[in-house]
Protein backbone atom coordinates (compact mmCIF):
# COMPACT_ATOMS: atom_id res chain seq x y z
CA UNK A 1 0.00 0.00 0.00
CA UNK A 2 0.80 3.54 -0.61
CA UNK A 3 0.60 5.10 3.25
CA UNK A 4 1.49 8.26 1.75
CA UNK A 5 -2.38 8.06 -0.22
CA UNK A 6 -3.93 7.44 2.84
CA UNK A 7 -2.09 9.84 5.07
CA UNK A 8 -3.13 12.65 2.68
CA UNK A 9 -6.29 12.13 2.74
CA UNK A 10 -6.47 11.54 6.49
CA UNK A 11 -4.58 14.79 6.54
CA UNK A 12 -6.74 16.54 4.19
CA UNK A 13 -10.22 15.82 5.61
CA UNK A 14 -8.84 15.62 9.37
CA UNK A 15 -7.53 19.34 9.39
CA UNK A 16 -10.93 20.87 8.30
CA UNK A 17 -13.03 18.53 11.29
CA UNK A 18 -10.50 19.37 13.56
CA UNK A 19 -10.43 23.21 12.81
CA UNK A 20 -14.19 23.27 13.00
CA UNK A 21 -14.15 21.96 16.45
CA UNK A 22 -11.21 24.32 17.61
CA UNK A 23 -13.70 27.21 16.36
CA UNK A 24 -16.46 25.71 18.26
CA UNK A 25 -18.56 23.51 15.70
CA UNK A 26 -19.18 19.91 15.98
CA UNK A 27 -18.55 17.00 13.19
CA UNK A 28 -22.09 17.14 12.70
CA UNK A 29 -22.31 20.64 11.93
CA UNK A 30 -20.92 19.20 8.36
CA UNK A 31 -22.92 16.16 8.03
CA UNK A 32 -25.68 18.02 5.69
CA UNK A 33 -27.55 15.39 3.92
CA UNK A 34 -29.00 17.58 1.02
CA UNK A 35 -25.82 19.27 0.86
CA UNK A 36 -24.17 16.27 0.14
CA UNK A 37 -26.93 14.94 -2.16
CA UNK A 38 -26.67 18.32 -4.19
CA UNK A 39 -22.79 18.30 -4.99
CA UNK A 40 -21.84 15.00 -4.92
CA UNK A 41 -24.90 13.47 -7.20
CA UNK A 42 -24.52 17.05 -9.37
CA UNK A 43 -20.88 16.55 -9.98
CA UNK A 44 -21.64 12.73 -10.64
CA UNK A 45 -23.92 13.84 -13.23
CA UNK A 46 -21.75 16.27 -15.21
CA UNK A 47 -19.08 14.01 -15.13
CA UNK A 48 -21.40 11.19 -17.08
CA UNK A 49 -22.89 13.76 -19.02
CA UNK A 50 -18.41 15.18 -19.75
CA UNK A 51 -17.37 11.08 -20.20
CA UNK A 52 -18.83 7.46 -21.67
CA UNK A 53 -19.64 5.00 -19.41
CA UNK A 54 -16.38 2.68 -20.01
CA UNK A 55 -14.46 5.99 -18.87
CA UNK A 56 -16.24 6.24 -15.54
CA UNK A 57 -15.88 2.83 -14.76
CA UNK A 58 -12.78 2.69 -16.13
CA UNK A 59 -11.90 5.99 -13.16
CA UNK A 60 -12.99 3.82 -10.46
CA UNK A 61 -10.97 0.46 -11.81
CA UNK A 62 -7.90 2.84 -11.48
CA UNK A 63 -8.56 4.03 -8.03
CA UNK A 64 -6.45 1.07 -7.02
CA UNK A 65 -3.12 2.55 -8.42
CA UNK A 66 -3.39 5.96 -6.31
CA UNK A 67 -3.11 3.95 -3.09
CA UNK A 68 -0.89 0.89 -4.20
CA UNK A 69 3.16 1.40 -4.93
CA UNK A 70 4.16 -0.30 -7.86
CA UNK A 71 5.21 -4.40 -8.09
CA UNK A 72 8.63 -3.64 -8.98
CA UNK A 73 11.43 -0.78 -8.24
CA UNK A 74 13.34 0.46 -11.22
CA UNK A 75 16.51 -1.39 -9.95
CA UNK A 76 14.85 -4.81 -9.35
CA UNK A 77 13.56 -4.16 -12.95
CA UNK A 78 17.16 -4.04 -14.22
CA UNK A 79 18.67 -7.11 -12.06
CA UNK A 80 15.86 -9.05 -13.13
CA UNK A 81 16.69 -8.26 -17.22
CA UNK A 82 20.85 -8.34 -16.18
CA UNK A 83 19.51 -12.30 -14.59
CA UNK A 84 17.61 -13.35 -17.91
CA UNK A 85 20.12 -12.10 -19.99
CA UNK A 86 22.84 -13.83 -18.40
CA UNK A 87 20.64 -17.13 -18.36
CA UNK A 88 20.17 -16.79 -21.98
CA UNK A 89 23.87 -15.85 -23.18
CA UNK A 90 24.66 -19.44 -21.21
CA UNK A 91 21.44 -21.54 -22.13
CA UNK A 92 19.93 -19.71 -25.51
CA UNK A 93 16.54 -18.26 -25.51
CA UNK A 94 15.04 -21.47 -25.07
CA UNK A 95 16.32 -20.85 -21.34
CA UNK A 96 14.08 -18.12 -21.00
CA UNK A 97 11.16 -21.00 -21.22
CA UNK A 98 10.95 -21.40 -17.74
CA UNK A 99 11.72 -18.46 -16.64
CA UNK A 100 8.41 -16.38 -17.95
CA UNK A 101 5.91 -17.44 -15.01
CA UNK A 102 8.51 -16.71 -12.44
CA UNK A 103 8.58 -13.09 -14.13
CA UNK A 104 6.17 -10.54 -11.55
CA UNK A 105 5.77 -8.22 -14.43
CA UNK A 106 3.19 -9.32 -16.99
CA UNK A 107 4.28 -6.91 -19.40
CA UNK A 108 7.99 -8.89 -18.97
CA UNK A 109 6.21 -11.61 -19.74
CA UNK A 110 4.69 -10.69 -23.06
CA UNK A 111 8.05 -9.10 -23.76
CA UNK A 112 9.85 -12.98 -23.41
CA UNK A 113 7.09 -14.57 -24.86
CA UNK A 114 7.94 -13.11 -28.56
CA UNK A 115 11.51 -13.84 -27.86
CA UNK A 116 10.72 -17.32 -27.58
CA UNK A 117 8.34 -17.17 -30.55
CA UNK A 118 11.42 -16.10 -32.69
CA UNK A 119 10.39 -12.31 -33.12
CA UNK A 120 12.87 -9.89 -34.54
CA UNK A 121 13.83 -6.56 -32.91
CA UNK A 122 11.35 -4.37 -35.02
CA UNK A 123 8.08 -6.17 -34.64
CA UNK A 124 8.95 -6.67 -30.47
CA UNK A 125 9.52 -2.91 -29.92
CA UNK A 126 6.37 -2.34 -31.95
CA UNK A 127 4.13 -4.73 -30.19
CA UNK A 128 5.21 -3.56 -27.03
CA UNK A 129 5.46 -0.33 -27.77
CA UNK A 130 1.83 -0.08 -28.95
CA UNK A 131 0.67 -1.98 -25.62
CA UNK A 132 2.66 0.75 -24.06
CA UNK A 133 0.99 3.56 -25.60
CA UNK A 134 -2.83 1.95 -25.42
CA UNK A 135 -1.84 1.91 -21.82
CA UNK A 136 -0.74 5.26 -20.70
CA UNK A 137 -3.60 6.45 -22.67
CA UNK A 138 -6.03 5.11 -21.36
CA UNK A 139 -5.12 5.14 -17.78
CA UNK A 140 -4.86 9.21 -18.73
CA UNK A 141 -8.13 8.89 -19.69
CA UNK A 142 -9.09 7.93 -16.59
CA UNK A 143 -7.09 10.32 -14.57
CA UNK A 144 -9.40 13.40 -16.17
CA UNK A 145 -12.36 11.96 -15.07
CA UNK A 146 -11.23 12.82 -11.59
CA UNK A 147 -10.09 16.06 -12.86
CA UNK A 148 -13.31 17.36 -14.69
CA UNK A 149 -14.98 16.15 -11.65
CA UNK A 150 -12.69 18.32 -9.41
CA UNK A 151 -13.67 21.08 -11.96
CA UNK A 152 -17.22 20.71 -11.13
CA UNK A 153 -17.82 20.08 -7.74
CA UNK A 154 -16.60 23.67 -6.64
CA UNK A 155 -19.25 25.05 -8.92
CA UNK A 156 -21.85 22.69 -7.88
CA UNK A 157 -21.17 23.86 -4.22
CA UNK A 158 -21.80 27.04 -4.97
CA UNK A 159 -25.42 25.68 -6.84
CA UNK A 160 -25.86 24.42 -3.84
CA UNK A 161 -25.23 27.31 -1.82
CA UNK A 162 -27.49 29.39 -3.51
CA UNK A 163 -30.11 26.63 -3.15
CA UNK A 164 -29.81 27.25 0.73
CA UNK A 165 -29.93 31.44 0.09
CA UNK A 166 -33.19 30.60 -1.51
CA UNK A 167 -34.96 28.44 1.46
CA UNK A 168 -33.46 30.60 3.95
CA UNK A 169 -35.25 34.18 2.37
CA UNK A 170 -38.45 32.22 1.38
CA UNK A 171 -38.28 31.52 5.48
CA UNK A 172 -37.23 34.39 6.29
CA UNK A 173 -40.24 35.07 9.08
CA UNK A 174 -39.23 32.04 10.12
CA UNK A 175 -36.27 32.02 12.44
CA UNK A 176 -35.78 28.17 12.96
CA UNK A 177 -36.00 27.59 9.68
CA UNK A 178 -32.71 30.74 8.97
CA UNK A 179 -30.19 28.68 10.53
CA UNK A 180 -31.03 25.43 8.79
CA UNK A 181 -30.82 27.29 5.39
CA UNK A 182 -27.59 28.89 5.98
CA UNK A 183 -26.18 25.86 7.09
CA UNK A 184 -27.04 23.93 3.58
CA UNK A 185 -25.74 26.62 1.66
CA UNK A 186 -21.94 27.11 3.43
CA UNK A 187 -21.98 23.11 4.10
CA UNK A 188 -22.56 23.14 0.77
CA UNK A 189 -20.00 25.21 -0.55
CA UNK A 190 -17.20 23.49 1.82
CA UNK A 191 -18.36 19.93 0.05
CA UNK A 192 -17.44 21.20 -3.51
CA UNK A 193 -14.46 22.89 -2.65
CA UNK A 194 -13.21 20.64 -0.32
CA UNK A 195 -13.95 17.17 -2.32
CA UNK A 196 -12.08 18.98 -5.59
CA UNK A 197 -9.10 19.82 -3.70
CA UNK A 198 -8.67 17.51 -1.04
CA UNK A 199 -9.97 14.20 -3.09
CA UNK A 200 -10.82 14.58 -6.90
CA UNK A 201 -7.93 16.55 -8.33
CA UNK A 202 -4.92 15.00 -6.07
CA UNK A 203 -6.30 11.82 -7.06
CA UNK A 204 -6.23 12.76 -10.67
CA UNK A 205 -2.77 13.99 -10.22
CA UNK A 206 -1.64 11.09 -7.95
CA UNK A 207 -3.00 8.26 -11.10
CA UNK A 208 -1.19 10.52 -13.50
CA UNK A 209 2.11 10.60 -11.43
CA UNK A 210 1.71 6.89 -11.00
CA UNK A 211 1.36 6.08 -14.57
CA UNK A 212 4.16 7.71 -15.92
CA UNK A 213 6.40 5.64 -13.48
CA UNK A 214 4.52 2.47 -14.55
CA UNK A 215 5.07 3.46 -18.11
CA UNK A 216 9.05 4.38 -17.31
CA UNK A 217 9.12 0.37 -15.71
CA UNK A 218 7.44 -0.68 -19.32
CA UNK A 219 10.25 1.55 -21.12
CA UNK A 220 12.83 -0.68 -19.30
CA UNK A 221 11.56 -3.92 -19.56
CA UNK A 222 11.26 -2.75 -23.39
CA UNK A 223 15.14 -2.13 -23.47
CA UNK A 224 16.22 -4.69 -21.37
CA UNK A 225 14.18 -7.18 -23.79
CA UNK A 226 15.53 -5.37 -26.86
CA UNK A 227 18.93 -6.37 -25.28
CA UNK A 228 18.38 -9.73 -24.32
CA UNK A 229 16.99 -10.36 -28.29
CA UNK A 230 20.75 -8.46 -29.49
CA UNK A 231 22.87 -10.63 -26.72
CA UNK A 232 24.69 -7.47 -25.57
CA UNK A 233 27.03 -7.60 -22.96
CA UNK A 234 25.40 -7.94 -19.46
CA UNK A 235 27.67 -5.05 -18.63
CA UNK A 236 26.99 -3.14 -21.43
CA UNK A 237 23.28 -3.24 -20.97
CA UNK A 238 23.69 -2.98 -17.27
CA UNK A 239 25.43 0.46 -17.69
CA UNK A 240 22.91 1.26 -20.28
CA UNK A 241 19.49 0.75 -18.08
CA UNK A 242 20.87 2.83 -15.17
CA UNK A 243 22.16 5.46 -17.17
CA UNK A 244 18.57 5.49 -18.43
CA UNK A 245 16.68 5.02 -14.95
CA UNK A 246 19.55 8.08 -13.85
CA UNK A 247 18.64 10.05 -16.65
CA UNK A 248 14.37 9.79 -15.36
CA UNK A 249 15.44 10.95 -11.95
CA UNK A 250 17.17 13.67 -12.66
CA UNK A 251 14.38 14.59 -15.16
CA UNK A 252 11.95 14.62 -12.11
CA UNK A 253 13.94 17.34 -10.07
Amino acid sequence: MDFAAYLGIALGIGAIIVGNVLEGGTIFHLLQPSAALIVFGGTLGATLLSFSWEDVTGAVRALGKAFRTLPSSPEEVIETVIDLLTKTRKGGVLALEPEIGKAPDPFLRKGLTLLLDGMDAATIRAVLGQEMSTYETTMKRAARVFEAAGGYAPTIGILGAVLGLIQVMRNVTDPTMIGQGIAVAFVATIYGVGSANLIFLPLSKKIINRVNEEVFLMELVLEGVLGIEGGVNPFVLRTKLESFLAEHRKGKR
